[in-house]
């Protein structure tokens, strides 16, 4: 009985449907509302960075997700979508880094969940279930 919950390729599928399924719609909502990239840029040049580079949010939350979502490089996926919230913790939520909710969570546990999530990706890959097995 137990043995039929091993299946490694279901597990990989489950974890590149989540991270990548639940970060899409943060990018989503960025490209259809261009103030947020004019923010990102000047949080960015705020940091003494171009802000050519806000564009990369669309990079690490849409166009990631999609390769993640479908199965094609994951593993680069995860990278981009780890380095994603990387940047993102750092330009906006690093006053957060230690403090916690009322309820006791941790108050970066979206971040961090697709931080950790999408280094999972980079580790395990997409398994057997993806459009291109990596």
């Amino acid at each position: 009985m137990l043995h039929a919950l091993h299946n490694d390729a279901l597990g990989k599928l489950i974890l590149r449907l989540t991270v990548a399924g639940l970060l899409l719609p943060h990018g989503l909502t960025k490209l259809l509302n261009p103030g947020s990239l004019t923010w990102i840029g000047n949080t960015l040049a705020g940091q003494g960075l171009p802000t050519v580079l806000a564009y990369g949010v669309l990079v690490g939350e849409v166009v990631a997700p999609l390769m993640a979502l479908v199965g094609w490089r994951s593993r680069v996926a995860g990278l981009l979508m780890a380095a994603n919230m990387v940047v993102a913790i750092f330009l906006v939520h690093m006053g957060e880094i230690t403090a916690f909710k009322d309820n006791g969570g941790w108050a970066l546990e979206l971040q961090g969940f697709f931080l950790f999530g999408a280094l999972a990706l980079v580790f395990l890959g997409s398994g057997r279930m993806a459009w291109r097995p990596d």
